[in-house]
């Protein structure tokens, strides 16, 4: 019998206070996938900003490695590191990939980074496929949506076997209105839709088509009562990682997950 192949979806959610979306159930699907799946925490390192935390999180490099210390992302070494996607490519070249972000210096060719190489060879070859929306200048909001539709497309019609998403307008609400106002408990919720609607869909193919699926949240920083981050605080250095699969017993990861480890335990997983 031919082994399942493993899949796995990272959803990258920009900006979430971890005891507002987990504890207090401000995302109340992503509370649930934690209670049906698994909940490992992790604090993430000064300076909590989403350029040195993202690149950790996807290339499993610290800080004074990939060099990326900042948003600026001057003085990066992101060539050095490749990133969960290309890893995987590498490990083995059938893998298909799928990468998809409202802020784009994650993976967006010729800006500040990006952190998710370009892979262009891969990309003519229709091995790797990058979506790009630019919340910066359009809104988060619009840009996420676009990012969801798009992402739903690729898990319903093609199904890549590593998937990186991610949403930033719980971060953004963050900045302008602080984590304990309304406008960011909108915002959680409109993430938390997102997620639930690509769960569905990995959900869906899980059960079909009988492929082997780990679904992976996780967030870069929290945010100040006041809104911001930056510092060494708990508010802001508090993350967590929550995974689920499918039909299938959850990953045996660590109760405590560092930012450098997530990528090597998800290619631990593919590569069983």
């Amino acid at each position: 019998m031919v082994p399942v192949r493993r899949k796995v979806c990272l959803f990258g959610v920009d900006g979430v206070r971890a005891d507002i979306a987990l504890t207090e159930r401000g995302m109340p699907w992503l509370a649930e996938l934690a209670d049906a799946g698994r909940r490992h925490e992790m604090t993430v390192e000064p300076p909590t900003l989403s350029g040195p935390s993202w690149s950790t999180i996807l290339t499993g490099a610290s800080y004074p490695e990939h060099g990326v210390l900042d948003n600026s992302f001057v003085g990066k070494r992101l060539a050095a590191h490749p990133d969960l996607l290309s890893r995987a490519f590498y490990a083995d070249q059938t893998t298909t990939t799928f990468a998809a972000a409202s802020w784009p210096p994650l993976v967006a060719a010729g800006g500040l980074g990006p952190v998710v190489h370009e892979r262009r060879e891969q990309a003519v070859a229709g091995l790797h496929r990058v979506v790009v929306r630019d919340g910066e200048t359009n809104g988060y909001p619009e840009a996420d949506g676009q990012i969801m539709a798009q992402a739903r497309w690729m898990l319903v019609n093609e199904g890549p076997d590593v998937n990186f998403v991610y949403f930033c307008s719980a971060d953004d609400a963050g900045h302008l209105h602080g984590a304990r106002s309304d406008e960011y408990g909108v915002a959680l919720a409109l993430v938390d839709s997102h997620l639930r609607t690509l769960t569905e869909c990995i959900a869906a193919r899980a059960e079909s088509r009988d492929e082997d699926w780990l679904l992976v949240v996780t967030t870069d920083h929290g945010h100040l009562d006041s809104g911001g981050h930056g510092g060494a605080s708990d508010e802001e250095r508090a993350s967590f990682v929550v995974t689920h699969r499918f039909g299938r017993p959850d990953v045996e990861w660590p109760d405590r997950v560092e930012p450098a480890e997530l990528t090597p335990l998800i290619l631990d997983y593919l590569n069983q």
